[in-house]
């Protein structure tokens, strides 16, 4: 496997769970709409868009997309696709570490599962199977 499709896999993971955590710490400090009226659903949008979060997190979503264009035309899908569940390897350690959330043994338990079979695609991987 080449370099370059591990650093924009790496790029991805980081831009996409990065985005994520920064979405759900933004999200938070909002809080949840009173009500699903449509000037509830105003207040909550704006906001919304007065958080800082939230406007770092689009732009790290918005990047993660594209790496994730750019790995599909690089690489077969069914080894970007097993590979990128490197995100719930690297979101339970954000949520666990930055957002300070509950995760018990069972869950880590199902990280080091996803992380074997992470390692285990990667592997698979031949250089011919590159376009890059």
């Amino acid at each position: 496997m080449t370099r370059g499709v591990i650093a924009m896999l790496v790029f991805f993971v980081l831009c996409n769970t990065g985005g994520e955590i920064a979405m759900s710490y933004g999200v938070k400090q909002v809080g949840e709409p009173q009500s699903f009226r449509p000037m509830a659903l105003l207040r909550f949008v704006w906001a919304a868009a007065r958080n800082r979060w939230l406007w770092v997190a689009i732009p790290m979503l918005a990047a993660s997309f594209y790496s994730l264009l750019i790995l599909f035309s690089w690489a077969p899908v069914s080894v970007v696709i097993p590979a990128s569940a490197s995100n719930y390897i690297v979101g339970t350690f954000g949520a666990k570490y930055l957002l300070k959330e509950d995760v018990s043994l069972k869950r880590w338990l199902g990280v080091i599962l996803v992380s074997v079979g992470v390692v285990l695609v990667l592997f698979t991987l031949k250089s011919g199977q590159i376009s890059q």
